[in-house]
Parts: C-alpha cells; structure tokens; sequence
C-alpha cells in the first residue's frame, strides 16, 4: 500500500508528530514530499495517480478535481482533520472515490469544553475572579446569581459526534435535554426532540451549539432566537461562530441580559485587544483551537491519528472504512 502525503511549507503539526509518520510507514510504503506547493499541477497529479492512498488535512495541497475522472492508482483519501471544504473538491466524492474524515476524533474534547463553559457561567467563576482581584472575598456580589446544573433544561442545536458527547456528559446531572437536528433519526428515550430552534430555544435555560456550518445554517441563531431564551440564559457555541448572528448576541450580552461561553466567533475568531466583550462578566471566551488542534505535545498520538491508522489498516485488509463521506455526509459537513 503505497500512502502519499504532500505537505506545504507551513505543515500542520499533526503530520510532523515521528510517532505518527513511523506508524504510517508499519502499515505501507509511506512517502512524504516536503515543499509540495513549489510541484507543478502535472507532477502533482502524476505523484497522486501513482498512490492508493493519498493523505490530506490542513498543511497540505488541495486535492486536483482532475482525479475524478482518472483517478489513476488512487482508490482512497484520508482526511486527518474535519473540514473538507477547500481541500477535496464534491466531484471527487460524487466519483465514488472512497473519502473519509476524521469522523468523532474531537468529539470528547469539544463536549468537555462545552461542559466547562456551562458550569462557568453557572457557577459565576468570571464574577468570582473579578470580586477577588478588586481584594474582595466575602462581600456580597449583588449582580451574580450561582445557578446548578441538576436539573436544568438544556438544549442541543445539533446531535452529531459533539452533541451526543456532551449529552453523555450530562446525563448524571439529571439535565431534561432537548434536541433539535432534522438530519438525526435516532434520539435517545432521555431526550425529547422538536422540530424547529424556535421550539429549542422557547423551552431551554441553556442552548448549546454543535452544528455544522452550511449555507442553510450559517446565522441561524438570530436575534429572534435569543429573545426567547429567559434572563440570565447561556448560549455556548463550540462549533462554529458563523452559525450566530454575533451582533445581536453582543447587544444582548451587553445588557447583562444573557450569559454566553464561545469557544468560536464569526470572522477570524478574534476580537480587538480594546473590545469592550473581553470585559464583560458574563461573556467566558476561549481559544478554539486548544480544544482541536494545539493539544499538549506529549509525544502521544492523538484522537485523530487513532482514527486515521484504524482506517488505513482497514483498507490495507480490505475491511469497510469508518466516516466514509458520502454526497449527503459533505452537504451537512462544516
């Protein structure tokens, strides 16, 4: 089994880890070209149609639509990371060619982190940080208001990988969840379904995000939405900031009205150093790519170097590959 990677100059760190190039060189002939954006197109789809399997992620080449009329040798592309838009063109999916991504790699991680910021803004941790840095400690903090997690009604915009992750986190707490994702079959018998956000949003004290970002999804949570979570809601997003109309979602934070943890924003997911919402008690922001991208370098491999090897080595035994895209799966995909 012959594994192509062609890696830019500005590679991800994924692809460098030794531990992770020397398992790909166990299972097959793994060749790595360095520089691959100084190949032209015709040695760039010579080098592809010479592999059965060419890996791809963020740091590497865009895959040519040409291969999907010839494909060459190629019969299968791995995706390390998530997002396939802009890396592997919908024909070559169309062509039959098999394509998998990295499936529920980053699931457990983006659930903790969206459990984390619902617990924050509960419990007021950014309020209790503010009072003990002015030299405060048992006076009263007349504008916080602790809330607990048991029995909260929470909502879940979405029940992919991420959404079933976190529901699997808070079924101790005895949470009542709700579910809003038209695209899911199955829902669990301690969950209840609706059949619209406005219906999510109507019956939950807590919303949380975890649905891709498509053209249909892209600033559904809109300033109508918002208004019907009760004072004092929380709204967390770690999937994409895209999906909220992030004016409004500010001129509701800006009143005090609402709490929010974003793990994401619209646009570069960075604010100004002197935007007046990093001062904000009721606004936790965190670094989306510390939950998917920038673990800590211990050597190990990682969630998605898992899944990627497991899928190689069904290939290489002839075994069906986990989170195979299809057409529909590339559709409702960030």
């Amino acid at each position: 089994m012959h594994i192509l990677h062609l890696a830019r100059r500005d590679a991800s760190p994924h692809f460098t880890k030794p531990a992770f190039q020397e398992a790909l060189r166990a299972l097959g002939d793994f060749e790595l070209r360095e520089s691959a954006e100084d190949l032209s197109q015709e040695e760039v789809l010579a080098l592809i149609r010479d592999a059965d399997v060419l890996l791809t992620g963020h740091g590497t080449l865009p895959v040519p639509e040409e291969l999907a009329v010839y494909p060459g040798r190629l019969q299968y592309i791995c995706h390390l990371t998530g997002t396939l838009q802009g890396m592997v063109p919908p024909a070559l999916v169309e062509s039959g060619l098999l394509i998998s991504n990295w499936g529920d790699a980053p699931a457990n991680e983006l659930a903790e982190a969206s459990l984390t910021l619902l617990l924050t803004l509960l419990k007021e941790i950014p309020r209790h940080l503010r009072h003990n840095k002015a030299g405060l400690w048992w006076e009263a903090m007349p504008d916080a208001s602790p809330g607990q997690l048991f029995g909260l009604t929470v909502g879940l915009y979405g029940y992919g990988f991420s959404g079933k992750a976190l529901h699997r986190l808070l079924r101790p707490f005895r949470v009542r969840v709700r579910v809003y994702d038209p695209f899911v079959d199955d829902i669990p018998k301690d969950a209840e379904r609706v059949d619209s956000l406005a219906a999510l949003f109507d019956g939950a004290h807590a919303v949380s995000i975890h649905a891709g970002l498509t053209s249909e999804t892209r600033g559904s949570v809109t300033r109508e939405l918002l208004a019907r979570l009760p004072d004092g809601g929380i709204l967390i997003n770690t999937a994409r900031g895209a999906l909220v109309d992030q004016e409004a979602l500010f001129a509701e934070l800006e009143t005090g009205r609402l709490r929010a943890g974003l793990d994401v924003l619209d646009g570069k997911d960075e604010l100004p150093p002197d935007h007046p919402a990093r001062h904000w008690p009721n606004l936790v922001l965190t670094r989306h790519k510390l939950n998917q991208s920038a673990w800590p370098d211990t050597g190990a491999l990682k969630p998605l170097h898992h899944v990627c090897l497991d899928n190689l080595r069904r290939f290489r035994d002839g075994e069906s590959i986990h989170f195979r895209i299809n057409a529909e799966r590339l559709s409702l995909t960030t």
